[in-house]
């Protein structure tokens, strides 16, 4: 599970950049709704982020492939929704809003498979 920890903490750390980008270099550049998209796209990529350190946890809990499947779930999401969004405030090519919705199939996917691994969770 040591890559879910690594990765939920790189991805955390380039969301913070991004965030911190968006805030600053970005303002003048974009108009405020992509702006707004780009913001999007940090704060899902940080909560998802953060949730890959909850799969990695559970996991070593019970060992359930659930988890497995919650933690590439939650990496497919981040490069799908997140990934989309911020190329079309980069590109400005609205056709990767396309992908958007599959990455937050991914995302759902995700918090189910996470929630059926926690059901073996003993108490």
């Amino acid at each position: 599970m040591r890559i879910f920890v690594v990765l939920g903490a790189v991805l955390a750390a380039l969301s913070v950049a991004a965030g911190a980008f968006g805030a600053h270099a970005m303002r003048t550049q974009v108009e405020p709704r992509m702006l707004d998209v780009f913001e999007t796209a940090a704060r899902y990529q940080m909560y998802h982020a953060l949730a890959l350190f909850a799969v990695a946890w559970t996991w070593q809990q019970t060992q359930a492939t659930s988890a497995l499947l919650a933690g590439w779930a939650f990496l497919t999401g981040i490069i799908l929704f997140c990934g989309s969004l911020y190329l079309m405030v980069f590109t400005g090519l609205r056709a990767f809003g396309a992908v958007t919705p599959f990455g937050g199939l991914a995302f759902l996917l995700g918090w189910g498979a996470l929630a059926a691994a926690a059901l073996r969770l003993v108490r």
